[in-house]
């Protein structure tokens, strides 16, 4: 694909690869931008009542318009038949490369966290629930604006779900319970997901580990994480409590929307975001060679 040219896109290089398609960076030959292009599985949209449901809801998740939400620009099919998304390119890097460099500070943490809901609370108040946030769709970009990807592509491509055979398709570990089980999900199961990413960014690791899929499933399912407090002791109790309640297995037993959870954490959410600010206030004068946002 690399020098190819789609539609009025010339591919340049591949940005990355999963379960929902192949990414990759282009040019847009008519307006001039740098775009990155989304190429769907194609057994996911098959056949031609698969490829017009795609289409008609895609464009309701393209309709998003919010500082958090990754653009997007249209919604194309190549010549060969493969349908592709194009969408913005940021700068930056997602929150898995983040974590992999160990757990995250905490007014960062606490930033990103309220930049998701913030994004979300947008998604799920035009009925779209994400079903598949996890680190490699949280965008953190050089400014510090966190970008959610692949809003509402998840369902679109079939992703997250059970297959007939009892087989999971998508990332298990952020899976809610429900959504394992292969019931209908809802807001609530993307409020597990923000629960396991927060409890990740802050210790470092996910709060359910195993060696396989289906043993992973029944710690899900079964079992409950390590709590915060003793994994990391510099934390507020109004954050444990609030990680706690994401991970409820029970969906009544969470936050009721992206709203509710924003409530909950406003008040670290104020000093968060002030000391990030201040931080890269600093950094951009010059005055630190780091930028050390320890409480």
């Amino acid at each position: 694909m690399i020098g190819r040219t789609v539609s009025h896109y010339r591919i340049t290089r591949e940005l990355g690869a999963g379960g929902m398609g192949v990414v990759y960076e282009a040019v847009d030959t008519k307006l001039g931008r740098t775009v990155a292009l989304k190429f769907l599985p194609p057994e996911s949209v098959r056949d031609p009542d698969a490829k017009a449901r795609f289409s008609h809801e895609a464009k309701a998740a393209s309709s998003l318009d919010h500082p958090n939400i990754c653009t997007i620009h249209a919604i194309e099919e190549s010549d060969d038949g493969r349908l592709f998304i194009a969408m913005a390119r940021y700068e930056g890097e997602t929150l898995g490369h983040l974590i992999a460099r160990g757990p995250v500070d905490l007014p960062v943490a606490v930033d990103i966290t309220t930049q998701t809901l913030q994004g979300l609370a947008k998604a799920h108040r035009l009925g779209i629930v994400h079903r598949d946030i996890k680190p490699a769709n949280v965008f953190v970009t050089e400014e510090g604006l966190v970008k959610l990807l692949d809003v509402g592509i998840a369902k679109l491509v079939g992703q997250t779900q059970i297959t007939r055979t009892g087989a999971v398709v998508g990332t298990v570990h952020y899976m809610a319970p429900e959504q394992l089980q292969g019931e209908e999900v809802d807001r609530r199961a993307d409020l597990w997901s923000v629960g396991v990413v927060m409890y990740e960014m802050l210790t470092g690791r996910r709060p359910f580990l195993a060696d396989h899929p289906p043993a992973l499933m029944y710690a899900i399912l079964n079992t409950e994480p390590e709590p915060l407090a003793d994994a990391r002791d510099d934390l507020p109790p109004e954050l444990t409590a609030a990680v706690a309640r994401c991970l409820d297995k029970s969906p009544a037993a969470r936050p009721q929307g992206a709203e509710d959870l924003l409530l909950q954490l406003r008040p670290l959410a104020t000093a968060a975001a002030t000391r990030v600010a201040d931080a890269r206030t600093v950094c951009q004068r010059g005055e630190a060679d780091t930028l050390n946002l320890q409480p």
